[in-house]
């Protein structure tokens, strides 16, 4: 090879070597990556009614076994089952035949009665002359006036009698005790019942209005307690004097499928002490349950919302914004320097959507409500609102 093809291919290979080195260096360059967009926005803060919430079961206000007061044969029937009837209305006939016989002999020996207390009367009435002109001894006057006042004794003896048979043929019309829906027949119209018991004949379930029972825990009871003794306060002390139902605690319930408490009642009754066993004490609301068709039934599952107080300066978050880890409940927060935070929050109530948050953030602080994923506490971050996060 000539000299000056050996020299000009050393520094091509020269050069190719120097351009590999500077290929490799361009690929070792650390570039910060650009901090990862997350979405922000402050709390919102307003007014909001507090509500204790709470699981419970509905139940009937009334609730009827009807069974046959005399015996006989079952004559007759007047009502469909499942069907809704008034209070008074027929359901049933037993024969009452013997039982109006009985009626008529009760009858017959209070009138027998009275013709004997007449009787006695006028013997009586006439010793009273007798006596005066000594004609009858003392004794034999006593005697007269003794079956006087026995005859008039048989008349009351008689008359209970009397009504003891007109109750029992009213009971052969056996009526509704109370108005509500009426189950199944339990027995057929040609049986014998009420022979040696009283026997059950249908159901009666009254369904307006609706009975709701729930249970307090010790620590709401507190609450409730505290927020009470402050509005009695307030009153004069008037309310410690009243029962719940006088007091007009409003109270809302709702079903396993509706999303809100449509149902709208109030609290009924609360018991004078708390169980030791659950550490809780029983509440029951009552529902007009009017409204459209039946929608509360016996043994449902409900859920009520009871208001305890207004808080005039509540801070709600988007329920996005709540993470949980072994700490608790926790957002995250954007500080000036745009370094992620974790704060620890106490939540309240949900509301569209929206968490009240107790503690743990100030009105000014910028949570995270979209892009958790991306941020982690002490991170860098890009922050953009949410009002204009594109």
């Amino acid at each position: 090879m000539p000299h000056f093809l050996h020299r000009w291919y050393c520094q091509f290979l020269i050069s190719l070597f120097a351009l590999f080195l500077a290929a490799c260096e361009s690929k070792n360059e650390y570039i910060t990556p650009p901090a990862p967009e997350v979405t922000v926005s402050q709390p919102i803060q307003k007014s909001v009614t507090e509500y204790l919430e709470f699981t419970g079961t509905t139940q009937s206000v009334g609730f009827v076994e009807v069974k046959a007061r005399v015996s006989g044969i079952l004559e007759s029937m007047y009502f469909t089952p499942g069907a809704n009837v008034q209070q008074g209305g027929l359901l049933f006939i037993i024969d009452p035949e013997p039982y109006q016989a009985e009626l008529e002999a009760a009858e017959a020996e209070l009138i027998s009665a009275q013709a004997q207390l007449g009787r006695a009367q006028a013997e009586l009435n006439r010793a009273d002359e007798l006596i005066k002109k000594n004609y009858i001894s003392k004794t034999e006057h006593l005697q007269r006036k003794t079956d006087r006042d026995v005859a008039k004794a048989a008349i009351g003896l008689k008359t209970a009698m009397v009504r003891a048979a007109e109750i029992q043929l009213e009971y052969t019309q056996v009526v509704a005790p109370i108005s509500g829906r009426i189950g199944r027949n339990m027995v057929d119209v040609g049986n014998l019942v009420g022979e040696g018991k009283a026997t059950l004949l249908t159901t009666i379930t009254q369904y307006q209005p609706m009975y709701a029972y729930f249970h307090l825990n010790e620590l709401d009871l507190l609450r409730v307690m505290k927020l009470r003794n402050k509005q009695s306060q307030q009153s004069g002390y008037e309310t410690e004097q009243k029962s719940e139902q006088a007091l007009n605690i409003p109270l809302y319930l709702g079903l396993v499928d509706e999303d809100d408490y449509p149902h709208p009642g109030i609290l009924d009754f609360s018991e004078s002490s708390v169980n030791t066993e659950t550490g809780t004490m029983e509440l029951r609301g009552v529902f007009a349950n009017t409204e459209g068709p039946v929608r509360l039934l016996p043994g449902l599952f409900a859920r009520l919302r009871l208001p305890i107080g207004t808080n005039p300066g509540a801070l709600l978050i988007n329920e996005r914004a709540i993470g949980a880890d072994q700490s608790g409940r926790y957002v995250l927060v954007v500080n000036l320097e745009n370094k992620v935070e974790k704060h620890l929050v106490t939540l309240g109530q949900h509301i569209d959507g929206m968490v009240v948050i107790e503690k743990g953030i100030k009105p000014s602080d910028k949570v995270i409500v979209n892009g958790l994923q991306k941020a982690r506490p002490g991170s860098v971050v890009s922050p953009q609102t949410e009002s204009t996060a594109g």
